[in-house]
């Protein structure tokens, strides 16, 4: 067996804890030798050889810093790349296949983009070695009588060319000055600009300045521009982000005809039904955040799927999470003792040259309401005008009720966690703060939050407000595909407990399929006009949206998760023809 040990330097707090609590608690140390000692950036250091793994530093550590790991043998104990002694370690790696979209999912922290970044040639991988120079001889050495041998090879003789589209693209704009147009033209290496700008529909902002764009339209550049590169291996790390759902379908679509048989495609996703629909095959990424990470052997993308829902690898023999995620085929609306809660009639606002009208609605109580609409359509404003912040043009809210208000996009300070949180930890710490893995945040700032963090306590200090309606933008925003899942069990359990409602505007499909009981679905000219439509309940409301999509959704019969049918099938056909796009 393997012994490693993980300290994540940004959590240890030696002063917090009492002054190295974890050295003082050490068997080990207490022999008199130097198992855990103070490192050079004066934060604990663990010897992996002295550490004979009994478990009480991690236990103990207050912030949760310190992971002591036993690694199956098979994994050989060297890994593929390591960030330094005591820092997170990769084992394994996907690979990329020429002629197939090849996906892969896990949880953030389990070593993603590290294992891309490898493939993309961004990080030149030290396989455990941080005192010499590594290079790609000692790649193909390491992967000997494997498939990543071949692949790795193919780089060395200058067979295999690289483009690849990084995770983070709000870094774009400090990294180029200029406009759009000449970042794409820059790209441009196989004189498919114009095609390229209308399909990704850039037309309106070529001429805008790179930091003056939106998220969304920051990630169809970055997107168009990765695929302008004359290259014979894309890369593209979560594709979806800040993109509607009908972006999303139109983006799936153009990196699926990327691979062809002189050329390969991997793709990183947290959006299961975009990554289910645009994948020929997955690798499952398990093992523990922040800490390692193991890539599996592939599966097809649907058989890679559902094994991930269950939690289990049979080939493998391991199970990475101990609850099975399940999916129910949505009925007709049946929950009983609904009580009204709040309706509107002829709402009309008018925002600079984009209208917004809502002819008439009521929600009930204990419901969850998902909202669906393209990006600029009138999905946030409608929220606004319900939480008050918009007042109406015309028209009226019924009842003056209670909001309690998540907004799209969330503002960071110097103040803590817990002081954010302090309500949630008192009234609602089972029901909120621990399902949303909260606890460990809380001596921690806004600021030194990541995205996914902030989101969570965002979601958790909104709904553990007193309140009779809770509204929530965008709330699976950089959130992985599990803490999706269990924000959407939250919102739910929340609602039921507290016979309250929600409302919950989001573009992942399958996450507004999992929370909603109802739909309100917004249509229109983005930029243009929106007209609110609904609540409808989840099979009218879905068919109205897919129809507009021209996309049909099936469940699959092992987990019940919503699927998108290949264009054209018999099934798709079929659906369309019955006018029935989303299959309860």
């Amino acid at each position: 067996m393997v012994r490693i040990a993980v300290i994540e330097k940004e959590k240890c707090n030696p002063t917090k804890c009492g002054n190295y609590l974890c050295i003082r608690l050490c068997p080990v140390n207490r022999e008199g030798k130097d198992c855990i000692v103070v490192g050079e950036d004066k934060k604990a250091f663990i010897n992996e050889k002295l550490c004979t793994g009994c478990g009480i530093c991690p236990k103990r550590c207050p912030f949760g810093a310190i992971h002591i790991i036993n690694l199956p043998e098979e994994l050989g104990g060297i890994p593929i790349h390591r960030y330094g002694e005591n820092g997170f370690a990769l084992y394994s790696i996907p690979i990329p296949v020429f002629g197939k979209v090849v996906g892969i999912l896990g949880v953030n922290g389990i070593g993603k983009s590290t294992a891309i970044k490898i493939l993309a040639g961004i990080l030149k991988p030290n396989m455990g070695n941080f005192s010499a120079e590594t290079g790609i001889d000692d790649v193909i050495k390491f992967f000997r009588g494997s498939q990543a041998q071949l692949f790795f090879e193919r780089i060395k003789k200058g067979e295999v060319k690289i483009s690849y589209k990084p995770q983070n693209v709000d870094s774009i704009p400090s990294l180029f000055k200029g406009k759009v147009i000449d970042l794409l033209r820059k790209s441009d290496e196989k004189s498919i600009f114009d095609d390229v700008v209308a399909k990704f529909d850039l037309e309106n902002v070529l001429d805008h300045e790179i930091d003056q764009v939106s998220g969304g339209e920051l990630q169809r550049i970055a997107i168009a521009a990765t695929m302008m590169k004359k290259a014979n291996f894309y890369v593209f790390d979560e594709p979806s982000s800040f993109l509607d759902i009908k972006q999303r379908v139109k983006i799936a679509k153009i990196i699926k005809e990327l691979a062809t048989p002189e050329t390969a495609v991997i793709v990183v996703e947290h959006d299961l039904i975009m990554l289910d629909y645009m994948t020929d095959q997955l690798h499952i990424m398990y093992g523990e955040e922040n800490a390692y990470g193991v890539v599996s052997f592939p599966k097809s993308t649907r058989q890679a799927i559902n094994t991930y829902l269950s939690g289990y690898l049979k080939e493998e023999n391991i199970r990475f999470r101990q609850n099975e995620i399940k999916f129910e085929a949505k009925q007709p609306f049946t929950k009983k003792g609904s009580q009204h809660l709040v309706s509107w009639t002829d709402i009309d606002k008018r925002l600079g040259n984009f209208s917004l009208s809502a002819k008439e609605g009521k929600l009930s109580k204990n419901h969850v309401i998902g909202i669906l609409g393209e990006n600029g359509i009138g999905k946030t404003s409608f929220v606004k005008i319900l939480a008050g912040v918009i007042k109406t043009d015309k028209g009226e809210i019924s009842e003056n009720i209670r909001v309690s208000y998540k907004p799209q996009y969330l503002e960071a300070s110097d103040i803590t966690v817990i002081e954010v949180l302090d309500d949630a930890e008192k009234k609602y710490h089972n029901l909120i703060v621990h399902p949303l893995d909260l606890e460990l945040l809380f001596e921690k700032k806004l600021t030194e939050l990541s995205g996914g963090q902030l989101q969570r306590v965002a979601i958790a200090a909104c709904l553990a407000k007193d309140a009779d309606l809770y509204l929530l933008d965008e709330p699976s925003a950089n959130l992985d595909v599990e803490q999706r899942l269990m924000v959407g069990k939250v919102i739910k359990d929340v609602i039921e407990h507290r016979y309250v409602t929600a409302l919950v505007v989001d573009h992942d499909l399958l996450f507004i399929d999992y929370i909603s009981d109802h739909l309100i679905v917004v249509t229109g000219k983005p930029a243009i006009e929106g007209n609110v439509r609904g609540p409808f309940i989840m099979e009218e409301g879905m068919n109205l949206f897919l129809d507009g999509m021209d996309i049909t959704l099936r469940r699959d019969l092992e987990s019940r998760r919503p699927r998108i049918n290949k264009e054209e099938s018999r099934l798709d056909r079929d659906q369309k023809e019955k006018g029935k796009y989303y299959y309860t």
